[in-house]
């Protein structure tokens, strides 16, 4: 299994927009228009005590989905995903474990309602140790929620396949690629 220890730092406050337009993605947008972007990113997966996994209903498409989102210039995947998960969820990861890797074009190419195209490759991260309390606090989330594994709310079409495999790395605790 692989392993990062990380502190939640100020340097990962100074990091959090306060407007999406003046993020990375955000001024690319503003050069190359809705064009498809090959972009990496990370998502977290975050469980409870009772092995329930957190999801987000994303403000852009009224689904549920995992918390994460890509770097901004200077950040590590551990301080994106970090960081993203705090500005989606309010909670602080201290501690990540390597899941697996994503990038299936079938379901990592996403339009956003606005038109922008993406494909993305993300690292799947599980949250180790973390703390806080849930508040939704850039307004990407509408609603943070744990659910069931077996009792999961209508998703995101690309999480799905990274909660299936999720299950999958449990039993064997190898890193997936798909």
């Amino acid at each position: 299994m692989l392993f990062a220890t990380f502190r939640f730092s100020l340097e990962i406050f100074s990091r959090i927009m306060a407007n999406w337009s003046d993020s990375y993605l955000g001024k690319l947008r503003q050069i190359v228009g809705d064009r498809l972007l090959l972009l990496f990113g990370a998502r977290v997966i975050i469980e409870d005590n009772l092995g329930r996994v957190l999801l987000q209903k994303r403000s852009d498409f009224k689904l549920w989905g995992l918390p994460g989102g890509c770097p901004e210039v200077g950040d590590s995947a551990e301080e994106c995903s970090a960081r993203e998960v705090f500005e989606e969820t309010g909670l602080m990861v201290k501690r990540f474990e390597a899941v697996g890797f994503s990038s299936n074009p079938a379901y990592e190419t996403v339009t956003y309602p606005n038109g922008d195209r993406v494909q993305n490759f993300i690292l799947i991260l599980r949250a180790v140790q973390w703390e806080g309390s849930l508040a939704c606090l850039d307004g990407e989330s509408l609603a943070l929620e744990f659910f069931d594994l077996a009792d999961l709310p209508t998703l995101m079409p690309n999480d799905r396949p990274v909660l299936e495999k999720f299950q999958e790395y449990k039993k064997s605790g190898k890193f997936l690629m798909f």
